[in-house]
């Protein structure tokens, strides 16, 4: 079976968000398995020099706004598992991949048309028919489109079909419609069973409906993001076609997070030998600037994007009740500014207590996720989530809110079974009772450390979610003989 991965960021060659994570990760589980896999990426600027082999041929893309003309170079096999660039200098040779200084690019449509046409002529010259193009989010949900719309006709892709993972319902790729003809589709596909979408052309939209399967990053979110409340006004075109979308839930690359081999902290441990563990909350806390430490205390650790999505705006009404609490705080992020400005003012309000630091910081994540006692996501929505996997493989006890896919990963404590704890109301008491249940069962050591291995022993590899992407893999394969029918979009409004 021939796969080709499309996406517009993957590790260790690009990254913003999970999206990399996934892209980097997946295609070697699936190379584990024996199925070879090929990953098309954008050459951006940070695209390391030596990730990049030579040159293998130009590539004229003939989108209708103009001829664009891609060099193709090589990144090389590693496993298994084969990376392409598309080197467009006029279009990815710029410091952000989808925006600078918080503003989107104004030519994204342009940029991933081009990328997503030049990933489809490539595909052709490259290899025999690929059996499945596997697609991520609205940078390469052209792929889909163009397929059906500009390639409908051409014999090599007639046994192809198309996967779309969606990462993040909340980002669509919206432009005003005039771009259509820029980038090479009709004026036609602008209506309601189309890319439609009040009064803008989406384009995760036009993905999701002309793909031939769907999937998002866990089970809970599947289910969530068919509602009013979580589908972001795709409600309908999902509802439409529930059955062909699924939930998998993402791995963890162990390789990288395990306090047994983890260089990045203080101190190793495992579940047999823990000390390891209170060195690296001591060195944390001594790192952040603690003048005094209580190790009765416990450290709540936060690592994420400050955006509203992650639920900070419940932190800035419990934050004089949980400073009440006798507990520590060590946050790290960067985001939306009023997010940002939040952890520097409760940093400043209570600085014995509440420590901030406001950048990106990989090794400082790996040192909270060690040092802390509580890891604490209580996310407004939650497509997956791979903190609280972390944390539980680190000892960290998960305090989450039960949407996506935190509450299909932490199971709550009764006293002897699950791995954290978990609150259903979006609401900041039920947030605060949440972290009181928690803080106080942390005073009970024995039970503390019975959650601690629980969730310690907990397995989030790769291997069950490859498995899950290989089977819908091989179910679009055994339809490649059928005829593509056209999808009911449904209703482009909720």
């Amino acid at each position: 079976m021939r796969i080709v991965f499309v996406a517009s960021e993957g590790v260790p060659f690009s990254k913003t968000g999970g999206l990399a994570d996934v892209v980097g990760a997946l295609p070697k589980a699936l190379a584990e398995m024996g199925q070879p896999v090929e990953v098309i990426l954008p050459r951006y600027r940070m695209t390391k020099p030596g990730s990049v082999l030579p040159h293998l041929q130009s590539l004229t893309i003939p989108l209708a706004s103009g001829f664009r003309f891609a060099a193709i170079q090589d990144g090389g096999e590693s496993k298994g598992v084969r990376t392409i660039f598309v080197n467009l200098p006029e279009f990815f040779d710029r410091d952000g991949l989808y925006q600078e200084k918080g503003e989107d690019y104004p030519d994204n449509a342009a940029r991933f048309a081009a990328f997503s046409m030049a990933a489809i002529e490539l595909i052709k010259r490259t290899g025999e028919a690929p059996d499945i193009i596997h697609c991520h989010d609205w940078q390469s949900a052209l792929v889909p489109i163009y397929l059906r719309h500009l390639y409908s006709s051409d014999p090599f892709f007639a046994k192809t079909s198309v996967l779309l993972t969606v990462h993040n319902l909340g980002y669509q790729g919206l432009f005003p419609p005039h771009i259509l003809p820029q980038i090479s589709l009709d004026a036609g596909l602008f209506t309601i069973e189309g890319l439609e979408f009040y009064g803008k052309v989406n384009l995760l939209k036009g993905g999701l409906i002309f793909s031939d399967f769907i999937n998002t990053v866990s089970r809970k979110y599947a289910e969530e993001i068919q509602t009013e409340e979580f589908g972001c006004g795709l409600d309908g075109v999902l509802r439409a076609r529930a059955a062909r979308l699924a939930g998998i839930l993402n791995g963890v690359d162990y390789e990288a997070w395990d306090p047994q081999t983890d260089k990045l902290i203080p101190a190793n441990y495992s579940p047999s030998e823990l000390r390891g563990k209170l060195t690296c909350k001591v060195v944390l806390l001594e790192k952040m600037g603690a003048d005094s430490i209580s190790l009765d205390r416990p450290l709540i650790g936060i690592v994420s994007r400050f955006a509203a999505q992650k639920g900070f705006d419940l932190i800035a009404d419990i934050a004089e009740s949980l400073m009440a609490m006798e507990v520590y705080v060590v946050a790290l992020g960067t985001g939306e500014p009023q997010y940002e400005e939040l952890f520097r003012s409760l940093a400043a309000k209570f600085p014995r207590k509440f420590f901030v630091k406001v950048a990106y910081d990989n090794a400082l994540a790996h040192q909270i996720e060690a040092g802390a006692d509580i890891f604490l996501m209580p996310s407004r929505y939650e497509p997956c989530g791979l903190n609280q996997i972390y944390s539980l493989k680190y000892g960290t006890v998960p305090v989450v809110r039960a949407t996506g896919g935190l509450d299909d990963t932490i199971e709550p404590f009764d006293g002897k079974e699950g791995t954290g704890f978990k609150f259903d109301e979006y609401s900041p008491k039920a947030l605060l009772a949440c972290l009181r249940e928690g803080t106080t069962v942390y005073q009970d050591q024995k039970a503390w450390r019975r959650l601690m291995l629980n969730g310690m022993q907990k397995d989030f590899s790769w291997v069950s979610s490859a498995k899950q992407y290989a089977r819908i893999y091989q179910m679009l394969e055994k339809e490649k003989a059928r005829p593509r029918a056209t999808m009911a979009a449904g209703p482009s409004r909720g």
